[in-house]
């Protein structure tokens, strides 16, 4: 996540201005859209960078809070449609994760707006491109996440302090 924080958010005026999404994306589903999506040459912004796991029920919400920290403007978290999931229940845990993330991030002073969950499956690289295009003209919107690294780090400690994200992945 270091090559987010290169560069300023916004660079001159807000026109010029282009959103850093970090999007994770569930190996089975979202990612195989947007495999699907650059295989059929359908074509949306780049703003995305995107973090392959094998299930969004993977994605601890300290991961969101590390990446909007670390100067992501946006995070997206794309995933099976509900009872496709192939570790059964994966996508209903982001979910409920995605509940608990839309009531956090306003206490930061973060808009809920800036975290998205969608369930997109592997034939759906249309819809991929559609969610990531609406997304970013969103974000434009809204602009840059400035002073959410400042406001974030108030969790620094935690993060440092919460042995699971010493490696980055949580295995309890």
């Amino acid at each position: 996540m270091s090559e987010l924080t290169t560069g300023s958010a916004a660079a001159g005026s807000a026109s010029e201005y282009e959103p850093k999404i970090v999007g994770f994306l569930c190996n089975w589903c979202a990612y195989t859209a947007a495999d699907l999506a650059g295989i059929a040459r359908i074509k949306y912004p780049d703003n995305i960078r995107i973090v392959r796991v094998m299930c969004t029920g993977r994605v601890e919400p300290t991961f969101v809070l590390k990446a909007l920290s670390a100067g992501a403007d946006a995070v997206l978290v794309a995933g099976c449609h509900p009872g496709g999931c192939h570790y059964q229940e994966g996508n209903y845990k982001a979910y409920k994760r995605t509940l608990l993330l839309q009531s956090m991030l306003p206490q930061f002073g973060i808009e809920k707006e800036r975290f998205r969950l969608e369930f997109v499956a592997s034939s759906e690289g249309e819809k991929f491109a559609r969610v990531v295009g609406d997304m970013v003209a969103k974000i434009k919107e809204l602009g840059p996440l400035s002073g959410a690294g400042t406001r974030l780090a108030a969790l620094d400690g935690f993060f440092a302090a919460d042995a699971r994200m010493e490696g980055g992945v949580n295995l309890g």
